[in-house]
């Protein structure tokens, strides 16, 4: 890969027109995809995912994930992502091992996939493990859920959360903790977050008597099978110029990717789960797993493109939400 053409991206001369930098500090978070497959195929999906998908992580790979966190009392948080990451074979002994390691481990769950076959108790396997569910439910109403990821998919989703309320989870005290994602549905940017959590939080306890910890919108990224909608219908560049336009300085300072390492399911090395989608290595070099003996000594420089304006948008977006309270720009 020709790594000049990201280093002169508008998102690096934009930086470079305000005087920014992003640079890796210290890692305090994995983010491991361990699979494409998934029981789902939405239309935003910028893994593209799918039950076609065979990708899947193998079990060399796995131990030697867990072989490097050995030596990494700072990575205090795993994030395991897919697909839909409980469809890999491996998953739960992957969970059980960095809970005895003491690790945080998020679960970003589709919801539906907890009536797959096989997976009937896997909500209180993650109950027992004490792991953080991140679920997806882009929006509080049926028609644009079953709009943007299936026929059929809020009923599921509703019920899959009423399970995880039974369980616990969600509610003061329990320790258990679930949260939402809102991704918008079209080419906006996803509204103020704590206002959309309110109306969320209102309309779920109403109609459902669902409880929740946190809501976290997440901007759409104009890559994969986003992108290829955005240009499907000739919107690509006006979707873009938007996230340009809505260039936030404030949010430079807090993207993920400056405590954050992405590890796909093959085991090589990227700044964020979007630049792995896009296969942007590390600093433009491809590295594994097997190629470092700590994560401490990744370098601090970051590849970026121009999907990086997705992330610096109004209120900035990461992949645990807004990544400030107001989205005005400086």
């Amino acid at each position: 890969m020709d790594g000049s053409l990201y280093k002169t991206s508008r998102f690096g001369e934009t930086l470079g027109r305000h005087g920014l930098q992003i640079k890796r500090e210290c890692i305090t978070t994995l983010q491991i995809n361990i699979g494409k497959r998934c029981n789902q195929a939405c239309h935003h999906c910028h893994v593209e995912s799918g039950p076609n998908r065979t990708e899947n992580m193998e079990r060399k790979t796995v131990d030697r994930i867990l072989e490097l966190l050995q030596d990494e009392p700072k990575i205090t948080l795993i994030d395991i992502t897919g697909g839909a990451p409980e469809m890999n074979p491996h998953f739960r002994d992957f969970v059980k091992a960095l809970r005895a390691m003491s690790k945080d481990v998020i679960d970003r769950c589709n919801l539906t996939v907890l009536f797959e076959k096989g997976q009937e108790d896997t909500a209180e396997f993650l109950a027992e493990q004490r792991i953080q569910v991140v679920a997806s439910l882009p929006c509080y109403l049926e028609d644009n859920v079953n709009a943007q990821r299936g026929k059929g998919v809020f009923g599921k989703s509703i019920t899959a959360l009423e399970k995880l309320n039974a369980l616990g989870y969600g509610k003061p005290d329990s320790g258990l903790v679930l949260n939402l994602v809102y991704n918008p549905i079209g080419t906006h940017l996803p509204p103020e977050q704590k206002k959309l959590e309110a109306a969320y939080r209102e309309h779920l306890q109403k109609h459902f008597g669902i409880v929740f910890n946190n809501l976290f919108t997440i901007t759409n990224m104009p890559i994969k099978r986003f992108a290829h909608m955005l240009e499907r219908d000739g919107l690509a560049e006006q979707y873009m110029q938007l996230l340009i336009d809505s260039f936030n300085v404030q949010a430079v300072q807090e993207v993920m990717c400056k405590q954050l390492v992405s590890i796909s399911w093959d085991g090589k090395l990227y700044d964020c789960d979007f630049n792995q989608m896009l296969e942007i290595p590390l600093n433009f070099k491809p590295r594994t797993i097997w190629d470092i003996s700590s994560f401490s000594t990744l370098d601090q420089d970051i590849a970026f493109a121009d999907h990086c304006f997705g992330c610096t948008a109004g209120a900035g977006s990461s992949c645990t939400g807004a990544l400030l309270k107001e989205g005005k720009k400086a």
